[in-house]
């Protein structure tokens, strides 16, 4: 009888995770890999799980639910946060790595590991056989074009323009207000009116403030479809007041004038707890989002959960083509992990690896799959990006505004100790839940318990690994 291989294409953060928890489950890994042989736009080195943007892999307090989604990777045993945590540079209460230590130790491991088979070469056509794919945001154009005949050329997009999202509580209810333009279709927007000298003050902002460069892979030809914010406004100081934050047909309750302009905030959940601020791609910086979005009447104190970004990015159609164990609804061999799936992030890319391969490994045993605790960090975000009642999907970070609301005690100290209290409390509640769901499933592999994976004792040289 032959010996059950998985395939996983890609060796990013994603894949490698997939792979690494593959083979210590005792499952065999074909793990294809491009680079060096063919580059992409955006990487330098041959090495696996390279990070090209940033060397942070976010804040790891329990306040935040990136923090507790690395905790319930380090549960599991992940490759990846071991290997950042053993790279961990000074960089306060965020995880930040040395690039090229981060990279060695994840190369090293899978090198050196008997389960696993590498192969460097391309792929241009998704394998018939159990297969996770996991080729990321720059997905080849031939393997691409692969995927797009499966699924369907209008179920894959390239490119991200992103809105921000705030949570509804952070809102201020006593300047926004609920509305349609004449009254058309309900209340369904909440509306930031602006004088005319708001209005002003913001575009000057907007124009001033910090943006990211353009990376040479990305293409200049989305923004007409999709224009940042900012290069609308440098088309002309009313531009924006004509264009998303028009007012027509729009009344400001408190004065009933029509006010100069308007920002238009969308439901983006089905509880009501989070909302999209419709139309506000943009590229500034994630600091100067903050601080120019929040000179927005009513959104003083908005606490974002997601930033705008508007990048060069493949990704499909989630909530139409997946189940939440992370296999195609037609094709139940093929696992999608990684930021293909539309999870934004070094660290729910790896995660969705980490989940894909422990399913994966259980259709090779004949056992169900499992899908996490919707309380958890990764069970709330995957259920949010395979969500099938989900309209104008978009790729989504771990956040708490995706786990289910809990009722908690407000606080004598104020707004923001309250807020800080409830996070704890609610990722207190998601560790406890996703150590049940271990323990009742039997995911646990040998080294579950919050301890590292072992790593090589002796990693490829510095030198070595910057020639790769």
């Amino acid at each position: 009888m032959t010996e059950p291989i998985v395939t996983v294409v890609g060796a990013g953060l994603a894949g490698s995770e997939a792979a690494f928890q593959l083979a210590r489950r005792g499952v065999r890994v074909l793990l294809h890999e491009m680079r060096p042989v063919r580059m992409t736009e955006a990487h330098q080195t041959g090495m696996f799980a390279e990070l090209v943007c940033s060397n942070s892999l976010r804040n790891d307090s329990m306040e935040t639910a990136v923090g507790v989604l690395k905790q319930e990777m380090r549960r599991l045993g992940s490759l990846v946060i071991a290997a950042a945590d053993r790279a961990r540079v000074p960089a306060g209460s965020a995880l930040a790595v040395d690039r090229v230590r981060f990279a060695g130790d994840i190369t090293a491991a899978l090198e050196q590991h008997p389960m696993v088979e590498i192969v460097r070469e391309e792929v241009i056509a998704i394998p018939a056989e159990l297969t996770i794919l996991a080729t990321g945001p720059l997905t080849s154009s031939a393997l691409g074009a692969d995927l797009s005949r499966l699924i369907g050329t209008e179920r894959l997009y390239f490119y991200d323009a992103i809105s921000p999202i705030v949570t509804f509580e952070s809102i201020n209810m006593d300047v926004a207000f609920r509305a349609s333009r004449y009254g058309k279709g309900g209340d369904d927007y909440l509306n930031c009116p602006m004088s005319e000298g708001e209005y002003q003050a913001f575009v000057d902002a907007l124009l001033a403030a910090e943006k990211v460069p353009t990376h040479p892979f990305e293409k200049a030809i989305y923004f007409e479809g999709c224009m940042p914010i900012e290069e609308m406004a440098r088309r002309g100081a009313n531009t924006l007041a004509f264009g998303p934050m028009r007012p027509v047909g729009l009344l400001d309750p408190r004065s009933s004038t029509r006010p100069a302009a308007v920002v238009q905030l969308r439901q983006d959940d089905s509880e009501g707890r989070l909302y999209n601020i419709v139309g506000f791609q943009t590229k500034m910086t994630y600091p100067e989002q903050r601080r120019v979005l929040r000179m927005i009447p009513g959104l003083a104190r908005a606490e974002f959960v997601r930033l705008g970004s508007l990048h060069r990015n493949t990704f499909i159609d989630s909530p139409r083509l997946l189940t939440p164990s992370l296999n195609l609804k037609a094709r139940a061999n093929l696992f999608i992990a990684g930021q293909m799936i539309g999870v934004e992030g070094y660290v729910e890319s790896a995660a969705a690896g980490l989940l894909a391969a422990v399913n994966a490994a259980r259709m090779i045993e004949n056992r169900e799959p499992v899908i996490p605790p919707p309380e958890s960090a990764l069970g709330s975000l995957i259920g949010y990006i395979t969500d099938p009642s989900r309209r104008n999907f978009q790729p989504m970070n771990a956040n708490y505004g995706l786990m289910p609301e809990l009722n908690f005690p407000r606080s004598r100290r104020g707004a923001k100790d309250h807020a800080r209290n409830k996070k704890l409390a609610m990722g207190a509640r998601a560790l406890a839940a996703f150590d049940d769901w271990i323990a009742h499933n039997e995911i646990g592999a040998p080294d579950r318990n919050t301890e590292a994976p072992a790593l090589p004792e002796r990693s490829l040289s510095t030198a070595a690994l910057r020639d790769r």
